[in-house]
């Protein structure tokens, strides 16, 4: 493989990781690298670029995170051959593009856009006690943080994340069943190595995270749509479809996009089905921190007796994306199965980072974060939900939701909203078509805008009025 055209810019502007991370990808997508090809190793490719390792490595981990790459230990890392009953090119553009070039996604130096969602308050973030911690961390360390990381995780990371379920999210667990992962893909992307076959059957709640779909069907998954009812996902509709199913991918202390949460009833009945099926469920539990009436639902896993559910949690809402931190709950009886699966999927990157999440868990600033964000979140939601009201009266109606950080705002069946979210998209406004959310084409009509970074009334005015002027000429 010639190396010389990769070498990355070194000027300000994009990491050299994700350049590297890039070019691979596009180099799959253009057919340059075909599945099963062997690609450098970590060493011989940071010693062809004069690259430090750990740079490669980040961008391998990413590769491996979203599919593109198999690890596969001493027989060195190669294109994954399931992209060989994909149309790569498509893929890339459809999910990597759609997740970090979309023509609504801001640059790396660029304010958020408006109602873009999956992010967080950013100017709230404390960064002076993150920094603070970082730097302890940074001296601390020294040349140890330049060791090979436990692929794993940070054990005190994983003791934190326990404490945490335990008292926040009501899972008793110990600190071994926690996988520190490269972000949600890398979580999902480890269950799939793990637990999953190419080809299996899975419920997939419609409509439901675009991302997850997308994801499961590259690594190779068959993805059963199931819709959903006040309750959440419809387990006697899944059950009458596909019974057999391998696995149900589900969120159900807010789903997303709808924003119900799954009622109790609806919960043992899926437990149920799961125990009897042997069928996994992942419990992807993205953003339940920020309820604003009363305390967080528990988690699903929580009731979980059979050993069935794989709970996922992420930092992206919490803290802030940039970290590209999650985390992955197993049963006991599959700690070893995972562990063996974690040292071949890349790992969770830089220690330091994990030691600063882990300082900022044990010492308290986690969880008076949390508590400073569910009231400004309310208080920001409450921002948008007003301009709405003023601006639209009844052509949008706002769906009454007791957490998360987007609001859906439904419209008629008579009313396209691709079309008006594409006229939204063309003058910068992140705002997100329901319909696109669907496997399946039904009724079902809205817009999906964030609200974590409206700061003021006058701000939430400003954009709903740019959002109206968007849609009349749309």
């Amino acid at each position: 493989m010639d190396l010389s055209p990769w070498q990355p810019s070194r000027e300000p502007g994009t990491p050299i990781y994700q350049q590297l991370y890039l070019r691979f990808r596009d180099a799959i997508a253009a057919g340059q690298l075909r599945p099963g090809d062997r690609v450098p190793s970590v060493r011989s490719l940071a010693s062809e670029l004069n690259l430090a390792r750990g740079t490669v490595e980040q961008a391998y981990q990413i590769l491996v995170g979203e599919g593109y790459f198999l690890a596969r230990g001493p027989a060195g890392t190669v294109v994954s051959p399931q992209l060989a009953n994909l149309d790569a090119s498509r893929y890339a553009s459809t999910v990597v593009s759609a997740v970090r070039s979309s023509p609504y996604t801001p640059s790396e130096n660029a304010p958020p856009l408006p109602f873009q969602m999956g992010l967080p308050a950013l100017d709230a973030f404390p960064r002076k006690t993150w920094t603070r911690l970082a730097n302890h961390n940074q001296r601390a360390w020294g040349a140890l943080a330049m060791r090979y990381p436990d692929p794993v995780g940070y054990a005190p990371l994983r003791r934190a994340i326990a404490a945490y379920l335990g008292v926040s999210r009501g899972i008793v667990c110990l600190p071994e069943q926690v996988f520190i992962t490269a972000g949600y893909w890398g979580a999902l992307g480890l269950v799939c190595r793990t637990v999953l076959n190419p080809g299996d059957v899975g419920w997939y709640e419609d409509p439901g995270y675009i991302f997850a779909r997308q994801f499961l069907k590259q690594a190779g998954m068959n993805v059963q749509a199931v819709p959903l009812d006040a309750e959440g996902l419809n387990v006697a509709l899944g059950q009458e479809r596909c019974a057999q199913a391998r696995f149900a991918i589900v969120t159900p202390t807010h789903q997303s996009p709808m924003g119900m949460a799954m009622s109790l009833p609806r919960r043992l009945q899926l437990l149920d089905w799961a125990s009897q099926q042997q069928a996994w469920i992942i419990e992807d539990d993205y953003d339940s921190e920020f309820r604003y009436h009363g305390r967080p639902l528990p988690a699903l896993k929580s009731l979980d007796r059979d050993e069935r559910v794989l709970y996922t949690g992420t930092f992206s809402k919490v803290l802030h994306p940039g970290l590209r931190l999650a985390y992955l709950l197993v049963p006991p009886s599959q700690v070893e199965r995972f562990r063996q699966s974690a040292h071949y999927v890349g790992g969770p990157g830089s220690m330091l980072t994990q030691a600063t999440v882990a300082d900022f868990m044990e010492q308290g600033y986690f969880a008076r974060h949390l508590r400073k964000m569910r009231v400004l979140y309310a208080q920001r939601r409450s921002y948008l939900v007003t301009a709405l009201e003023q601006e639209f009266a009844s052509r949008l109606q706002v769906q009454a939701q007791a957490g998360g950080i987007h609001v859906l705002a439904n419209l008629g069946p008579q009313e396209n909203d691709q079309a008006l979210a594409a006229a939204a998209q063309a003058k910068g406004l992140a705002v997100q078509a329901l319909s696109t959310w669907q496997m399946q084409a039904g009724t079902q009509r809205g817009l999906l805008m964030g609200f974590a970074n409206i700061s003021d009334q006058n701000m939430a005015q400003e954009w709903v009025r740019r959002l109206r002027l968007a849609m009349n000429s749309g």
